[in-house]
């Protein structure tokens, strides 16, 4: 299946939907409203994933196999444990290609707004202080400069390999072809859907 970009239209109603990208990319608000616009339910990865304290959390796969199990649902395409599972049941797969700058300014202000407000995030966890983003190689802003370039990769495997006939691969640049295409395709198939159920 060629590679869908904000114009084009979706060849089938998306039931099992996927959001990819780089942290700050989007994912968890765009398959939030993905789900919204089509009525499918919407989990987010990081709620299954963090336990307190930031630990993973023992039953974060057999919850993911829940979640596929579904008829419809749209969630974020991460964490490698569980990838090729959602993969495996998706038929949509949303790609944020958006530039380092504007990933990472948003994942600067997100993270900077977290902390300020002390926000509770999933099972009691808030972000650390802003001051571990130069001792922690982990930290989020860190991870989200170097692993730019890891979807790209990801989304380049699934065209050439075994899924890419089945999955619908819809690329999304900049948040005007974002919104062009959430006005556009996704709500058409959306009307789509609501009129093969009449």
């Amino acid at each position: 299946m060629p590679l869908l970009g904000p114009t084009d239209e979706l060849p089938h109603p998306p039931r099992r939907v996927l959001v990819a990208g780089t942290s700050g990319a989007g994912k968890s608000t765009m398959a939030r409203s993905v789900a919204a616009v089509l009525g499918l339910s919407y989990v987010e990865m990081d709620s299954l994933f963090h336990g307190p304290r930031w630990t993973p959390r023992p039953e974060f796969e057999a919850d993911v196999r829940d979640l596929v199990r579904r008829a419809t649902w749209a969630t974020e395409w991460q964490y490698t444990a569980v990838r090729p599972l959602l993969l495996a049941h998706a038929d949509t797969l949303v790609w944020l290609d958006h530039p380092r700058r504007t990933a990472l300014r948003r994942v600067v202000v997100r993270t900077v707004l977290r902390r300020v407000r002390r926000q509770e995030l999933w099972n009691g966890n808030v972000e650390p202080p802003l001051h571990t983003v130069f001792t922690d190689r982990e930290h989020l802003l860190r991870w989200a400069w170097r692993s730019h370039d890891h979807t790209r990769r990801r989304i380049a495997a699934v065209l050439a390999g075994e899924h890419g006939a089945r999955v619908a691969v819809v690329r999304l640049r900049g948040q005007r072809e974002v919104d062009q295409w959430r006005a556009g395709p996704l709500r058409r198939a959306a009307e789509r859907g609501e009129e093969s159920v009449r």
